[in-house]
């Protein structure tokens, strides 16, 4: 009997996905819960399980095809595959026959053990670059976007074979000040997550009346505090004290009193949360993410900490799943 694979819930204002890579092919075995597909949102990227043991009869999506929420992915024949894994019995080879040594296999190149995502792998052909010759950062050293371009702007190295030019050369075009200037710019196609972040501030911009405003704040005594028991806490907790955690808190003292800034617009209606969901900007190499911390004035100081530390750890390895980033009612970023 055929289960079939669809695409997840994605998060708050997400509802599509692009098909990074099949982790699985088709006939594959796979057994429940183990990753078959991952897919990348405009905010994360996320692995994709079969929800059974069996068989992977059926891919109904490609690489680089956009999907939305409840889309069907793939479908799984249950148990199939399972008897397929029994051990076969070997052929018993003759006493007097020596085995024959086996030749060392190939070392497995970049590509074979982290197979490229559609965008990187674009963005390598189009510049012609090798990706062996990159070094990946990303989970298990695969290579991301942020790897690529890091590998454009450095400089390529000269050979042996390149001879200084003769002054002798035959006449050349005349270049225009636009030929120089075109030689020295750099065009690379944006990410879905920078095209949805552009997107995202223009809008904001068109629809919410925007307010800056400037104000110092006296941090001689917060500092002050945060020396004197910085060790005892972080021997007491096991996390660090830093000063976002209390700016959460911090936050939700203010809202509390101001809970006009808690709000949102609906229509013609202003929705007052009676909640404190406290997103705190994190930068990762694929972008700025803002993961929740929901229920912020339940929670203590030490708490909000080591769910900062959570979130920071898991958005820089790419773990960061669409319900983190979901039902924020305020937002903190660290200037620097």
């Amino acid at each position: 009997m055929a289960t079939d694979i669809i695409v997840p819930t994605l998060g708050e204002s997400v509802s599509d996905a692009t098909i990074a890579r099949w982790i699985k092919k088709a006939g594959d075995a796979v057994a429940a819960d183990e990753p078959v597909v991952e897919l990348e949102t405009d905010k994360v990227t996320l692995e994709v399980p079969s929800p059974v043991a069996g068989q992977l009869s059926e891919l109904v999506v490609a690489e680089g095809d956009t999907v939305e929420v409840g889309a069907l992915l793939a479908r799984v024949e249950a148990g199939k595959g399972a008897s397929a894994q029994a051990a076969k019995p070997e052929t018993p080879a003759a006493k007097s026959e020596a085995p024959a040594p086996k030749a060392a296999p190939a070392p497995a190149s970049k590509v074979d053990a982290h197979p490229l995502s559609p965008a990187v792998r674009r963005l390598v052909e189009e510049n012609n670059l090798n990706p062996e010759n990159i070094t990946g950062t990303g989970v298990d050293g695969r290579l991301t976007k942020a790897d690529v371009l890091a590998a454009m702007k450095a400089p390529a190295p000269a050979t042996a074979s390149q001879a200084p030019r003769s002054l002798a050369t035959s006449q050349t075009p005349r270049q225009t000040p636009r030929d120089i200037d075109a030689a020295r710019e750099e065009r690379v196609p944006m990410s879905k997550l920078r095209r949805v972040i552009a997107g995202r501030l223009k809008e904001a911009q068109n629809n919410a009346a925007m307010l800056t405003t400037f104000n110092e704040v006296d941090m001689t005594e917060l500092m002050a505090l945060r020396a004197s028991y910085r060790t005892e806490f972080e021997n007491t907790h096991q996390v660090r004290l830093g000063f976002m955690g209390m700016f959460v808190q911090a936050s939700v003292m203010a809202l509390r009193e101001f809970p006009a800034v808690n709000a949102e617009i609906e229509g013609n209606d202003i929705i007052y949360k009676n909640y404190y969901n406290i997103g705190v900007a994190v930068g990762t190499p694929q972008g700025l993410v803002v993961p929740v911390i929901k229920g912020a004035e339940e929670m203590n100081l030490a708490e909000v900490e080591r769910t900062i530390g959570d979130f920071g750890m898991r958005a820089r390895d790419g773990k960061i799943a669409p319900d983190d980033m979901a039902g924020g009612t305020f937002t903190i970023s660290n200037g620097g």
